[in-house]
């Protein structure tokens, strides 16, 4: 049976205030990311919400955050604070 490959869910809002905090454009982001601006773009606006472990490391390197650093992630409405 062929299994999907995994993803992260990320948030596009957090992206995008990660993003604007460090004084990156899109397309500075996304070609230090190595993925298009289009794509960056739809992941910033909620079109796309998942990411490949190999797009998403490249996206957190290009928004200077360490390996542990979550803040991209989405949060499952279980994990919501009260």
């Amino acid at each position: 049976m062929h299994r999907p490959l995994p993803t992260f869910r990320v948030n596009g809002a957090a992206i995008r205030t990660i993003r604007m905090s460090a004084g990156l454009s899109t397309s500075e982001t996304a070609e230090r990311a190595g993925i298009s601006r289009r794509y960056l773009n739809h992941l910033e606006n909620g079109y796309r919400d998942r990411m490949r472990p190999g797009r998403y490391a490249a996206l957190r390197t290009a928004l200077g955050l360490n390996p542990d650093d979550q803040r991209l992630l989405a949060r499952l409405p279980h994990e919501e604070p009260d």
